[in-house]
């Protein structure tokens, strides 16, 4: 009996090793992700905005696509999406563009946090019940009337149950800490492409409105 949940406690120790490795892989790709799709600050995007209003202002709308081309950013993005989308009318435009934002981006990011948040909940159950595994292997000693029961032994099964517990919520608690810290920085994204988008929907619709046919 000894021996199964000397096993066991080897699974839960691996177990736990695992889900600590898969939440802080999903907490580095979401900040990773976050930071792929803004700018680094506000003057940095009005740069952007004022080097593709150029080409808009002339109907130039090829070359307005070029400054996007390649640039992983959600203004930029979206932007290029507006300008290739442009004949379907402005109202369709700033709808598909707001259903992109909306689908790519932010969704994107909340599945990508659902891991994060499913790491935060499972690893101190998996805690748990090294704890539960590690009292049953104790009171196993101590219910055995045939056998005598040592104390180091009797303490490293207890010492088994709280160490379990404690690399549970060790790894809960830094993860709680980082999604709110991610979740803040999503918000100031999502104001600043929203900010980004509401500029060029205005520089794009005076453009859209001079040069219909381009």
């Amino acid at each position: 009996m000894d021996q199964v949940f000397t096993i066991l406690g080897n699974v839960i120790y691996f177990v736990l090793f695992l889900i600590a490795l898969w939440g802080a892989f999903c907490v580095v790709m979401v900040w990773s992700r976050v930071r792929q799709k803004q700018f680094a600050n506000e003057d940095q995007q009005t740069l952007f905005l004022e080097a593709i209003e150029d080409p808009l202002s002339k109907g130039d709308f090829a070359a307005a696509s070029e400054l996007c081309e390649g640039d992983r950013r959600a203004t930029c993005q979206l932007s290029q999406l507006a300008i290739e989308n442009r004949k379907i009318g402005f109202g369709k435009v700033k709808q598909l563009v707001a259903d992109r934002f909306q689908r790519d981006v932010l969704q994107d990011l909340e599945y990508r946090l659902s891991w994060v948040y499913t790491v935060i909940k499972t690893a101190p159950m998996v805690g748990l019940l090294g704890t539960v595994m590690g009292m049953m292997a104790a009171f196993s000693k101590l219910a055995d009337k045939n056998a005598t029961v040592e104390v180091p032994a009797l303490a490293q099964d207890i010492q088994f149950a709280l160490i379990t517990t404690a690399l549970g919520l060790a790894i809960a608690i830094p993860l709680v800490l980082c999604t709110a810290y991610i979740n803040v920085a999503i918000r100031k994204m999502e104001d600043l492409v929203s900010y980004g988008l509401n500029q060029f929907l205005e520089i794009f619709k005076e453009s859209n409105i001079r040069y219909p046919n381009k």
